[in-house]
């Protein structure tokens, strides 16, 4: 899922605003991963700042690995996709299950 939403990001940047809406609520809202959020939040300002940067960040959102996993979890993105766009992941994991 976390392609697909690179692949969005990718084809119009303007999503990456999405990220920034919603850490703006999340840490209104006092969830206790600040410093985690704040990360993302450098990241995607410098992704607008930077085509090296959003490549960074698209790369990040691309990749495999345990690294990569750990710092999606707190990913920003929800919201990206729309619910047609998620469905096949949804599906799929609930196959998988």
């Amino acid at each position: 899922m976390f392609r697909a939403i690179a692949d969005k990001i990718e084809r119009d940047p303007a999503h990456l605003q999405t990220g920034l809406d919603n850490l703006d609520r999340w840490i209104a809202s006092g969830i206790d991963q600040r410093p985690k959020l704040e990360e993302w939040r450098g990241r995607i300002l410098a992704a607008q700042r930077s085509t090296e940067a959003l490549g960074d960040l698209l790369a990040l959102l691309r990749e495999d690995g345990e690294r990569a996993e750990y710092e999606r979890e707190f990913s920003p993105f929800a919201g990206v996709l729309t619910t047609a766009e998620r469905r096949p992941f949804i599906l799929e994991c609930s196959y998988s299950h």
